[in-house]
């Protein structure tokens, strides 16, 4: 089965995060679980999780279909050690909040390297960080997401990826999540079934599709290659329809949560709708 669904709000309540992709027909989302733009949040309550819990039980919603997202202000790269402790820490925070809410799966950005050392430094300090931070929980899988490759940041290529994961020890705790709007921007065209399949065959062979832990299903306002991290609405842009009809029938991406992060969170319900019962 395909698990779909929007990246939606915790204003109110992590429980209403659910609420509200159930809603919108979904079965799975993405959500975070604190301000993504603050670095401290208050710790969770007993009630706040009870509640989060019992929530997913009654919507019928597993670990399975939740991404969570982490924080945009950690760096795991940072080439500063203080500013890299500092976003350590809350990178540890994070999975240590989706381990008390009984959810596995926290997607994050590789960081950058700032223009201060070269690319595979900043992705040996990022393999470095994962590793303190997973000796020091317990369950939570780190999902990394590709990136569009503007500026200093990492992780635009699958050879980055891949460096990253075999300089990580802890690999059975690390999983990878694909952006369409990001591959797409880095220089992976997927504006067509047969451009996709070429993509998801070099992951397969650098990293592995068994490493898939979800996607990001967003269409792109920039062409392939412009590294510009520009989201739109589901064949709006320059990917279009056919790639994500594909992605939502494809057995091999069931059972892993594929989130919308489209730009018009009017049409998620329609979006929805056409990848889960083909409904235009």
């Amino acid at each position: 089965m395909h698990t779909i669904g929007p990246h939606t709000s915790i204003g109110g309540g992590l429980h209403l995060a659910l609420a509200r992709a159930d809603e919108f027909g979904a079965n799975a989302l993405g959500m975070f679980t604190k301000n993504q733009r603050q670095w401290k949040a208050k710790p969770l309550t007993d009630e706040e999780i009870t509640l989060f819990v019992e929530t997913c039980a009654s919507l019928h919603f597993s670990n399975d279909q939740i991404l969570v997202h982490d924080s945009y202000l950690i760096n795991l790269a940072n080439p500063d050690a203080q500013k890299r402790k500092q976003s350590l820490e809350a990178f540890i925070d994070e999975l240590r909040r989706v381990e008390q809410l009984g959810l596995k799966l926290l997607n994050f950005h590789p960081g950058s390297h700032l223009a201060q050392i070269d690319a595979k430094e900043g992705l040996l300090l990022v393999a470095q960080s994962l590793d303190i931070a997973l000796s020091e929980t317990e369950s939570a899988i780190a999902v990394v997401e590709n990136t569009a490759g503007q500026g200093s940041n990492l992780g635009s290529s699958f050879e980055e990826l891949a460096y990253l994961y075999e300089n990580c020890q802890s690999k059975n705790r690390i999983g990878f999540c694909i952006d369409t709007c990001h591959a797409h921007a880095g220089g992976y065209d997927l504006s067509s079934v047969e451009k996709f399949e070429k993509t998801i065959d070099r992951f397969d062979h650098l990293i592995g599709l068994d490493k898939l832990m979800g996607m990001h299903l967003n269409d792109a306002k920039a062409p392939a290659a412009s590294h510009l991290d520009r989201h739109e609405s589901l064949g709006a842009g320059t990917i279009g329809w056919a790639t994500f009809e594909h992605i939502a029938t494809d057995p091999r991406f069931e059972n892993i949560p594929l989130v919308l992060e489209t730009i018009d969170s009017e049409k998620w319900k329609d979006e929805v709708a056409h990848l889960r019962w083909g409904k235009r």
